[in-house]
C-alpha cells in the first residue's frame, strides 16, 4: 500500500457540502487523496500547500466563483500548472464553458454528471500525474548517478595522480641512497684498480660501513613503511602486546637517534622522571615515537625537541615537542592521511607516510595521535595510549 506521500493529490471545490461527498465518492481510489473546499479561498489555502494533480472546480459558487478561482491560479507560478476542470449545472446557452476553456481549464463537465466519464477523465489526469511522477524519478535517479560517476571519476582521478605522486616520490626517496652507495663502490673500485690500499685502512673502512649502513637504513625504513601501509589498508597489520616500560624505552630511543640528532644540528631533550609500565607492542611504539623525534628533528630548525612523559587517568601520555615553523591548521587534519606532507621551501623529504601510519598504530592500540601547532609556533605531538585494555 502506498503512502499518503506517494499518493495522487486531487482538489474538488463546491460551495454544497452534498456535491463534494458525492464528486468524491465517484474518484475516490487507494492510489489517491481527495481534498475539499467549499470556497475558492479555501482552495486557495490548499492550492498553496499542496501539489495537485487535478483540481475539479464548482462554476457557481458565491464569493470567489470558480471562474475567478482559475484565473488566480493561472497567476501564480505554483499553481499555474495544475489542470482544471470545471462543472456546472447551468445551462449550456450561459456560455460558461467558453468562459472556463479562456482560462485554460482542460475539459467542462456539465451536471447532472456521467459517472463514468468523470472516473475516466480523472483516470486520465492520475495517470499523467503518475507518468510525470515516474519521469522525475527517473531523472533524478539518472543525476544522482551522473553525480555518483562523477564523483568515482574524480576520486580514480586523484587515486591515479596519487599514485603516480607516489612512484614519483618512491623513486625520488631511493635514488638519493641508491646513488650514494653506486658512487661509493665505483671510487672503491677505481682505487682498487689502482692498487691504492692505503685507502682501505681500518679508520676509512668504518667510516665507508657507516656511510653503507645508514644509506642502506634509509631504503630499509622506507621499504618498511610501505609494506605497513599494505598491511593497514588490508587490516592484516600485526599488534604483539607485552608489558613495556615507556620511560626506559624512551631514553633509548633517544640515545639510539643521538648520531641522527646531531647531524640535524639540535638535540633532544628527553622528561621522564618516572617509570611508566602497560602493556603495548614496544616495537610499534618505538615505531611512533621514532616517526615523531624524525619529523620533530627534521622541521624543527635546528632548536631544541621536547619529550616528555607522563600518566594520568589510566593513559600514557607521550609529548613531543619541537620549535619549528609549526603547522597550518588547515593541514593540521591532511598530514595523517597516507601521502601527504607538511613540507617547507627548506624541508620536503619522505613519502608522507610516518604520520599516517604512526597514527594507525596508535589506534591500533586503542590510542589516540594528535598536534597542536599554529604557524611559526612549532608543532606538539600528543600520543596517548591506555595503560591497560585490548588492542587490534
Amino acid at each position: 500500500m502506498k503512502s499518503d506521500q506517494q499518493k495522487i493529490k486531487l482538489l474538488i471545490v463546491d460551495d454544497l457540502p452534498e456535491n463534494l461527498l458525492a464528486l468524491s465518492k465517484i474518484i475516490e481510489q487507494e492510489d489517491r487523496i481527495v481534498y475539499q473546499a467549499n470556497s475558492g479561498e479555501a482552495a486557495l489555502s490548499l492550492l498553496l500547500e499542496h501539489d495537485f494533480a487535478l483540481a475539479i472546480l464548482d462554476v457557481m459558487m458565491p464569493g470567489m466563483d470558480g471562474i475567478e478561482l482559475a484565473e488566480l491560479m493561472r497567476g501564480t507560478e505554483r499553481t499555474r500548472n495544475v489542470p482544471i476542470v470545471f462543472v456546472s449545472a447551468a445551462g449550456r446557452e450561459l456560455n460558461y464553458a467558453f468562459k472556463g476553456y479562456e482560462t485554460g481549464a482542460v475539459d467542462f463537465l456539465y451536471k447532472p454528471l456521467d459517472i463514468a466519464a468523470v472516473k475516466s477523465k480523472v483516470n486520465v489526469f492520475v495517470a499523467l500525474c503518475q507518468q510525470r511522477n515516474e519521469v522525475k524519478r527517473q531523472v533524478a535517479e539518472l543525476e544522482e548517478s551522473r553525480r555518483e560517476l562523477r564523483a568515482t571519476q574524480v576520486e580514480l582521478e586523484r587515486s591515479l595522480k596519487m599514485r603516480d605522486d607516489f612512484m614519483s616520490m618512491v623513486a625520488h626517496e631511493l635514488r638519493t641512497p641508491l646513488n650514494t652507495l653506486f658512487l661509493e663502490t665505483q671510487l672503491r673500485g677505481m682505487q682498487l684498480d689502482k692498487g691504492n690500499m692505503a685507502v682501505f685502512n681500518e679508520e676509512n673502512m668504518r667510516k665507508m660501513v657507516a656511510r653503507d649502513g645508514r644509506q642502506i637504513q634509509s631504503m630499509i625504513r622506507l621499504i618498511n613503511d610501505m609494506v605497513d601501509v599494505s598491511r593497514i589498508r588490508s587490516g592484516k597489520l600485526s599488534i604483539r602486546p607485552a608489558e613495556t616500560e615507556l620511560s626506559a624505552l624512551l631514553a633509548r630511543i633517544v640515545s639510539d637517534l643521538a648520531q641522527r640528532t646531531e647531524a640535524a644540528g639540535g638535540t633532544i631533550e628527553l622528561h621522564a622522571p618516572e617509570p611508566v609500565a602497560g602493556v603495548w607492542d614496544e616495537f610499534r611504539v618505538e615505531q611512533i615515537i621514532i616517526n615523531l623525534l624524525t619529523n620533530a628533528l627534521r622541521y624543527g630548525g635546528s632548536k631544541p625537541v621536547k619529550i616528555s612523559l607522563d600518566a594520568r587517568d589510566g593513559y600514557a601520555i607521550i609529548v613531543v615537542r619541537d620549535q619549528g615553523v609549526g603547522i597550518a591548521p588547515e593541514d593540521q587534519l591532511r598530514i595523517f592521511a597516507p601521502f601527504e606532507r607538511a613540507g617547507t621551501k627548506d624541508v620536503r623529504e619522505g613519502l608522507g607516510l610516518g604520520l599516517y601510519i604512526a597514527r594507525q598504530l596508535a589506534e591500533s592500540h586503542d590510542g589516540t595521535l594528535e598536534v597542536e601547532s599554529a604557524p611559526n609556533q612549532g608543532a606538539a605531538f600528543r600520543l596517548t595510549l591506555p595503560l591497560s585494555g585490548s588492542h587490534a
